[in-house]
């Protein structure tokens, strides 16, 4: 198995491919691996011939110095799952000085408002953040296909806007959300939370799926009221945010339209400890 701690190091490695006609495919993580990251594994093993994961908890992304404080980081233990699946993963798992050479700054994007909504309105500078590394990520490893979840559907879009506007060489895959056995998406955060915090937050995705039923014959204003009285009815529970957007825009849907998809969004928090998820509503 190939652990590489230096993009140097990685680039030699990924040149020695160069005249073959190798397709590459690559998952950036943050590392706290849980089945969802090795789902996404699987996808690009079964599609390339080298699969490259990146292990690194991305400071400019963070706009919560707590939050980036008390993020896990389990990287021998990271390893260990890569490697049950499949010896042959390269994993790149660099220093921030070796990604951000003394500059932990953010790029600035323009993501044609799509970083405006939700998780940006909430989280100032978040998707420059995301911008800033994926960016260097797909320069230093030159992927063929790329591989996000879609539990972070709004990155998704987001990765997906920055690459058509730059016309970045890359093909952009989303994968569906594994959940655990109550519903739970799937979340290195939720390591962070007590059996009865992890039990009980599947409220959450039951609220998405109530929503979803609701959607066929309830008016938006309606299934807003119904998720924000769900939650003031939660003690351990904080409702940040719930929106129902256009899929493509991400724009808040105000009146139903019968010829575009709509999404739910919703950011919870459970004793500070940070949980979104979302689900497609037709």
């Amino acid at each position: 198995m190939c652990i590489f701690y230096t993009q140097t190091e990685l680039v030699l490695y990924l040149n020695s491919f160069s005249n073959q006609k190798t397709t590459i495919g690559f998952v950036p993580t943050m590392g706290a691996l849980h089945d969802g990251h090795l789902s996404l594994m699987k996808e690009a093993l079964q599609n390339n011939n080298l699969v490259v994961v990146s292990i690194f908890v991305n400071p400019t992304q963070f706009n919560n110095a707590e939050d980036l404080a008390k993020y896990p980081r389990t990287l021998e233990e990271d390893i260990k799952k890569i490697k049950s699946l499949s010896a042959d993963i390269v994993v790149f798992a660099p220093t921030v000085e070796d990604i951000y050479k003394g500059n932990t700054t953010s790029q600035h994007f323009d993501f044609d408002g799509l970083e405006n909504q939700m998780e940006g309105k909430f989280r100032p500078g978040h998707f420059d953040g995301v911008g800033t590394i994926v960016k260097r990520l797909f320069e230093i490893v030159n992927p063929t296909n790329a591989y996000f979840g879609e539990k972070d559907f709004q990155q998704l879009q987001v990765i997906k806007k920055m690459v058509t506007n730059l016309s970045l060489p890359v093909r952009v895959i989303g994968c569906p959300i594994l959940r655990e056995a109550n519903g739970l998406a799937m979340s290195s955060r939720n390591e962070r939370l007590t059996t009865d915090q992890r039990k009980k937050a599947l409220i959450i995705f039951q609220t998405l799926l109530k929503t979803k039923e609701y959607f066929q014959i309830k008016s938006i204003k309606e299934l807003n009221n119904f998720v924000v009285k769900t939650f003031k009815q939660q003690n351990m529970f904080e409702l940040e945010y719930f929106q129902i957007t256009d899929e493509e825009t991400l724009l808040p849907c105000q009146r139903k339209n019968k010829s575009k998809k709509y999404r739910a969004f919703i950011a919870v928090f459970v004793n500070n400890i940070r949980l979104i998820d979302t689900i497609s509503l037709n």
